[in-house]
C-alpha cells in the first residue's frame, strides 16, 4: 500500500507510525514544507486519558513522550478583585510537552519504522500527489491546501471568535496550570500558562475584541505585545521575560467540515476540525484522529470503506469536543462579566465552563476545594457556613417573601388530559406526586386564559369557576402534604392553538371543532396549521383583560407564584420575534414596539398579583435575524422595571426554521447572561437530569433555580432520591417513613 502523508505535524507523523507498525509492507512518505526543527508555538497539553490512548496505540512513542513530560495536578486561578487571591484546585491530572520535543520523538519513531520523511517539500499540486498513491492523508493544518483543493466535497465552515489571543513563551515555570485575570484602562485580560518542561512555559494572553481595540496594539508588532504583556502580568512572570515565536494576535477559527474524505483523500487534525485552545484538545484530537484512521485502514478491505468507517468512528467524539470547546471559548470571550463575580464563583465557573467538569467531578478530584466552595455558597445564601455542608441544590431560596426549601423546579409540562379546560384526577396525581417528591417549586402545565387560548382541546385553563375549583383542590393538596410550593403558568397559545393532541397529530390544526386563532400577523405556525387572524387593538385589550381575570382567579386558588408565558412561540412570544410579528403599527418593528403588548399584559397582571411574578422567555429564536440573547437581556431589563421578580430562561420553539445547538444544560448560558447583565434571579432549563448538574449550575452562577422536565417524568421523587443519595436529611411524607431507611441503604450500596 502506497501512502502519501501531507503534513509532518503530530497528526501526520503519528498516523504514519501506527500504519507502518500495523502494515510494515506499506510505503509511507511524509511531505513537510518546513525544516525538521521549525515549529509554531511552544507547548502542548495531554490529559491522563489521552496518554492512556497513546500508550495503547504505540508503547515506544508513548514511553518517549512520558519521559519528556512536565506534570501538574493543580490549577491555580489568580483573581484581582477585590484583592489578589490565588485559588487552587487539585486532582486534574494534566501534563505538558514542548511541541518541538514532541515532533522530534515522533520523527525518530517514524524513521525507525521505515517511514520516509521529506522536509522542505512544498507540495503545490495536490491532485498529482493523490494520483500517485493509494491513500493521501492530508494533515496539513488549519490552512490546508488539500481542503481548499476539494472544497466542494469537504464543504468547510469557519466561525471566527470574538476575542484576540497571542501565543507566547517564558523561561518562568509554573507548578500548576495557571489562569490569571487583570484589568487596565483598555479592559480585562487573561492568561493561560503552563510548563511544558523544567525550564519553559507556554504563556497565552487573551482579551475580548473591544479590549484589544482600545489597547492600541498591532497584530504583528511582537515587541509592543511583549512589552505590554510583561508590564501587565509582571507579578505572574516574577521578573522572567516573555518570548515570541511568530507570535501574532489572532482570532480563533473553529473549523467544521461536512465531509472528511474525497475518493482516496482524507483530512485529519486541524485540516478537518479545530477546538478552542482553552480545552487543550488540538493535539489530542489530531493524534486520536490518527489512531482511528490507522485502525480503519488496517481493518477494512479497501480505502473507501476505511475512510467511511473512520468518519463514523470519529465524528461523535469530535462533535462533543467541539461543543465543549465552543462553550469554553464563549466563557473566555465574556470574561469581563465573570470577573464581576465573587472570586469563589469566578473560579468555579471557570473550572466548569465547558460542561465536561462538574461539581461531583471536582469533588472526586479535590474534596476540600469543593467543600470550601459549598460553604461559600451557604454563606452567600445567608446560612451558617460553619454547620454541616448543605449541597447547593438543597439551600433555600427566597423571593418576595416566598421561601422555597430547595432550588429544584418541576417544569411546566402539558398533559393534554383536561376536559373543557378543567384539570382532573390525572393532574392532581401528576402535580401532587412531584410536590411530595420533594421539589422546591412545582409548575402547573401551561394554563390558558381563554378557550381560544388553548393549544389543544385537552389543555387546562383558568377562566371559569369549574377550573378555579379544580385548581384550588390541587393547590390545597400541595400545601397540605408538601414542603415545596406550587406555581401557575398563564398563557395564550396564539397561532399555535386549535391543534390536535400530540399523539393524534403534532402541530396539526383540528379536523373538527377548530377555533379561529389570533396572532400579531397572519402567519401560520407551520404548514399543518391554519394561519391566525391578525389581532386588532380590541383583541389585545380582550387578551390583556383575560390574563388579569385569570390572575385574580389564581389569587383565590392560593398559588404561590405566577408566571406569564412569553416563550416558545405562543401569543406573547410571537409578538416579540420579528419572524412572526411583521406589523407596521406601534406594536411591530423595533424591539421596543414588538414588546409593547407583552409588557402591557405583564404590567396589568402585576397590578392584581402581589406575590412573586415570573416571566418565561425564549432567549433566542435560533434563527438568523430573529430574537436573540441581546434582545433577551433588553427585554428582561424592561420586565424587571415593571416588577417582575424572576426570569425563566428557555430558548427556541418560536420558528420551524430554528437550528438549535443542543448539549448538556445547553440553555444555561442564556440564563447566566440575563442573571449577570440584568441583575435578576433566573431559572434555567434544558437537558438537565441529575443533582450533580444542578449543583454545578447553581454554584457557577448560571441560574438561581433549576427546572427539570423529563427527569421528573421519569422519577416523580427525583429530589427525595437525590437527598438520599447525598445523605441530606429532608422531609419525606410521613406515610412513606418506613421506606426512608431502605432508600438510603440502597443508595449507600450503589455508592
Amino acid at each position: 500500500m502506497k501512502v502519501h502523508v501531507l503534513g509532518g505535524g503530530p497528526a501526520g507523523l503519528y498516523f504514519s507510525i501506527l500504519l507502518a507498525k500495523a502494515k510494515p509492507d506499506s510505503r509511507i512518505t511524509v511531505f513537510e514544507r518546513n525544516r525538521p526543527d521549525d515549529t509554531f508555538g511552544f507547548g502542548v497539553v495531554f490529559s491522563d486519558e489521552t496518554l492512556g490512548n497513546l500508550g495503547d496505540a504505540d508503547a515506544p512513542s508513548y514511553a518517549a513522550i512520558r519521559e519528556r513530560m512536565a506534570y501538574w495536578d493543580a490549577i491555580d486561578v489568580h483573581t484581582w478583585k477585590p484583592e489578589h487571591r490565588v485559588i487552587r484546585s487539585g486532582g486534574h491530572g494534566f501534563c505538558g510537552l514542548g511541541r518541538q520535543a514532541l515532533l522530534d520523538l515522533l520523527q525518530a519513531r517514524a524513521c525507525e519504522l521505515g517511514v520516509e520523511l521529506r522536509f522542505e517539500a512544498d507540495v503545490s499540486d495536490v491532485e498529482a500527489l493523490r494520483a500517485d498513491c493509494d491513500l493521501l492523508v492530508a494533515a496539513d493544518g488549519v490552512n490546508s491546501l488539500t481542503r481548499a483543493r476539494y472544497e466542494d466535497t469537504f464543504r468547510p465552515r469557519i466561525e471566527y471568535g470574538h476575542a484576540r489571543y497571542v501565543w507566547l513563551g517564558t523561561p518562568r515555570t509554573f507548578e500548576a496550570f495557571t489562569f490569571s485575570f487583570r484589568e487596565d484602562a483598555a479592559g480585562v485580560w487573561q492568561v493561560h500558562a503552563y510548563s511544558f518542561d523544567d525550564k519553559t512555559s507556554t504563556f497565552i494572553v487573551e482579551c475580548d475584541d473591544d479590549t484589544y481595540a482600545r489597547s492600541g496594539l498591532a497584530d504583528d508588532d511582537e515587541a509592543a505585545t511583549i512589552a505590554h504583556c510583561q508590564r501587565l502580568f509582571s507579578d505572574e512572570l516574577a521578573g522572567a521575560p516573555l518570548v515570541a515565536n511568530r507570535s501574532r494576535w489572532l482570532r480563533f477559527r473553529t473549523l467544521h467540515c461536512e465531509r472528511w474524505s474525497h475518493e482516496n483523500v482524507v483530512i485529519l487534525g486541524d485540516a478537518a476540525h479545530t477546538a478552542h485552545f482553552s480545552v487543550g484538545s488540538g493535539t489530542k484530537m489530531a493524534m486520536e484522529d490518527a489512531i482511528d484512521l490507522a485502525t480503519a485502514v488496517t481493518q477494512e478491505p479497501d480505502v473507501p470503506r476505511a475512510l467511511a468507517r473512520y468518519e463514523e468512528m470519529r465524528r461523535p467524539m469530535i462533535s462533543r469536543v467541539q461543543r465543549s470547546a465552543e462553550q469554553s471559548q464563549r466563557w473566555f470571550e465574556e470574561t469581563r462579566r465573570h470577573v464581576k463575580q465573587a472570586p469563589e464563583r469566578l473560579v468555579f465557573s471557570l473550572l466548569t465552563r465547558s460542561n465536561r467538569v462538574t461539581h461531583e467531578n471536582l469533588r472526586l478530584r479535590d474534596a476540600a476545594y469543593v467543600e470550601s466552595v459549598d460553604r461559600w455558597f451557604m454563606k452567600e445564601q445567608g446560612l451558617d457556613a460553619t454547620s454541616a455542608v448543605v449541597p447547593p441544590m438543597f439551600t433555600p431560596f427566597t423571593l418576595r417573601g416566598l421561601t422555597l426549601p430547595n432550588r429544584v423546579v418541576v417544569s411546566p409540562m402539558c398533559q393534554y388530559t383536561a376536559v373543557d379546560g378543567v384539570p382532573g384526577d390525572w393532574h392532581l396525581v401528576h402535580l401532587g406526586s412531584r410536590a411530595i417528591g420533594g421539589a422546591g417549586l412545582v409548575f402547573t402545565e401551561m394554563t390558558d386564559v381563554s378557550p381560544e387560548g388553548r393549544i389543544t382541546p385537552g389543555c387546562t385553563g383558568l377562566y371559569d369557576d369549574a377550573q378555579e375549583a379544580a385548581w384550588t383542590r390541587i393547590v390545597g393538596f400541595v400545601h397540605e402534604h408538601a414542603k415545596g410550593r406550587i406555581a401557575l403558568q398563564l398563557a395564550h397559545a396564539g397561532r399555535k392553538g386549535s391543534t390536535k393532541k400530540p399523539w393524534d397529530g403534532y402541530d396539526e390544526t383540528l379536523d373538527e371543532g377548530a377555533w379561529t386563532t389570533i396572532g400579531p400577523s397572519a402567519i401560520a405556525w407551520s404548514e399543518k396549521c391554519v394561519a391566525p387572524r391578525e389581532m386588532t387593538r380590541a383583541d389585545m385589550v380582550a387578551v390583556r383583560d383575560a390574563f388579569v381575570a385569570s390572575a385574580k382567579r389564581a389569587v383565590r386558588c392560593g398559588f404561590d407564584l405566577l408566571e406569564v408565558h412569553c416563550a416558545h412561540g405562543y401569543l406573547l412570544s410571537s409578538f416579540l420575534t420579528p419572524l412572526s410579528n411583521q406589523r407596521t403599527d406601534e406594536y411591530g418593528g423595533t424591539l421596543a414596539r414588538r414588546a409593547r403588548f407583552p409588557l402591557e399584559v405583564v404590567e396589568a397582571v402585576r397590578q392584581v398579583w402581589d406575590k412573586p411574578l415570573a416571566v418565561r422567555i425564549s432567549a433566542t429564536d435560533w434563527v438568523p435575524g430573529g430574537f436573540d440573547v441581546e434582545d433577551a437581556v433588553t427585554l428582561s431589563t424592561w420586565l424587571k422595571e415593571r416588577g417582575v421578580d424572576l426570569i425563566d430562561v428557555s430558548a427556541g420553539q418560536t420558528s420551524t426554521d430554528a437550528q438549535p445547538v443542543y448539549g448538556r444544560a445547553f440553555q444555561s448560558p442564556f440564563a447566566e447572561r440575563v442573571r449577570t447583565d440584568v441583575g435578576i434571579p433566573t431559572i434555567t432549563v434544558g437537558n438537565i437530569w441529575d443533582h450533580d448538574r444542578i449543583d454545578t449550575l447553581l454554584v457557577s452562577g448560571r441560574a438561581d433555580l433549576v427546572a427539570l422536565a423529563r427527569a421528573h417524568l421519569a422519577d416523580p421523587y427525583f429530589t427525595l432520591h437525590a437527598a438520599a443519595e447525598l445523605g441530606v436529611d429532608v422531609r419525606w411524607p410521613k406515610q412513606y417513613g418506613p421506606g426512608v431507611s431502605m432508600g438510603r441503604r440502597m443508595f449507600a450500596d450503589e455508592g
